[in-house]
């Protein structure tokens, strides 16, 4: 174990505190403690919106080794509130490789703490749960950190959307001077991995309303020959329905979607005027826009190897998930929406179909980035639903 340059305290709410090494930038951090299997991918978590307010421990050991890139980004800039990790290699060796992990977090501003026993701190958030954490590069005294930790403001309830959205609406790939939130610096986040998929016989406009939208998502979607447009998730339903699109897709995103309100109420005004898909906050979102609720997991889902059933098929699809949060199906009003895949570790909703209206969601993320390509396919469904519906 190489000795420690910086040292970086990590404290979780309950008093248990981790001394580690501080690698990446100086400072003070607060979010929810939560863990990631993923074995690779740590890019693509880094900028996942949906880690907005939470500080995200990897449980592979090794973390870093291939580097990071401009290709691999989920969104214009890493939103994760700090990095836990067992051990940041010292080399990144791939042919891809453009800058190290290392250098990376310094630039974009990422606290982030090595040399942490990552297996104890697994357990623990499984045991006890997801709770409040800082980490801290600054703050010599845990005790001192702990205070401003239990101080610190609670993931549930709070609207974390606004934060994560753009400002304005912008197409995919985002032409010369637009894009993404200004995103369109990423080189990559419009021409790379467009994966060869079967084209529809048409173009497909779809809208998406961003609630902290992966970049993969508008990749698939364009892959497949659909006209992308993403909005921000404050957008009225009526300036949504103006531009006619053939589809709505309802975003992923971060924290409690009983706080989003404004997007439930834009929602409950496209439901028949429109097919809809939504994906994962947009499937909760779904969940209280039919009447239903949501509540808050243990300690959530967040990895690429989450078994997912397709209730219709049998079939058993291996997942990406990153969610705290999951649809309480039994409190749904009516008998007009049904489960459609459920997760075969703990039995949560994961795919609801309305059984009139032409609207599906996943829980999980068929778009993964990074994790396995299973549900790729959802994509397709959802696009073969809404050329039937135009038909």
């Amino acid at each position: 174990m190489r000795t420690a340059t910086r040292v970086a305290w990590l404290v979780l709410e309950d008093g248990t505190a981790f001394r580690g090494r501080a690698v990446g930038a100086d400072g003070e951090v607060f979010g929810e403690a939560v863990f990631n299997t993923a074995m690779t991918g740590y890019q693509e978590i880094l900028t996942d919106p949906s880690y907005k307010g939470q500080i995200v421990c990897m449980t592979y050991p090794h973390i870093g080794n291939y580097g990071v890139n401009d290709e691999d980004v989920e969104s214009r800039r890493p939103w994760v509130e700090g990095f836990i990790l067992r051990e940041l290699s010292p080399v990144a060796s791939n042919f891809r490789s453009q800058e190290s992990l290392d250098a990376y977090f310094t630039r974009h501003h990422v606290v982030a703490i090595d040399e942490v026993d990552t297996r104890a701190l697994t357990l623990i958030l499984r045991r006890r749960g997801t709770m409040k954490a800082g980490l801290s590069t600054t703050e010599p005294d845990p005790q001192r950190l702990l205070q401003r930790v239990r101080d610190s403001a609670d993931i549930e309830g709070a609207d974390l959307v606004k934060t994560v959205t753009c400002e304005a609406p912008y197409d995919w790939p985002p032409k010369q001077g637009q894009g993404a939130g200004d995103a369109g610096r990423e080189k990559s986040s419009a021409t790379v991995f467009a994966y060869p998929t079967p084209h529809a016989p048409r173009p497909i406009d779809i809208v998406v309303m961003d609630f902290g939208v992966k970049f993969n998502i508008l990749r698939q979607l364009a892959a497949r020959g659909c006209r992308v447009t993403v909005v921000p998730a404050t957008t009225a339903a009526a300036d949504i329905l103006a531009q006619k699109p053939d589809g709505v897709v309802l975003s992923n995103g971060p924290g409690d979607p009983a706080a989003v309100t404004y997007a439930i109420a834009t929602i409950q005004n496209l439901m028949g005027h429109v097919p809809m898909l939504g994906i994962c906050l947009g499937h909760q979102l779904l969940g209280l826009a039919y009447g239903g609720e949501t509540f808050k997991l243990k300690f959530g889902h967040h990895g690429g190897n989450h078994p997912v059933q397709d209730l219709e098929t049998q079939k058993v699809e291996i997942t990406t998930q990153n969610h705290n949060f999951a649809v309480r199906m039994e409190s749904i009003p009516g008998r007009h929406v049904e489960v459609t895949h459920k997760n075969l570790n703990d039995g949560t909703v994961e795919g609801m179909r309305h059984q009139e209206l032409p609207i599906v969601s996943l829980q999980y993320h068929p778009e993964a980035a990074p994790g396995p390509h299973d549900a790729r396919y959802f994509f397709q469904r959802f696009l073969d639903l809404v050329e039937g519906v135009h038909a």
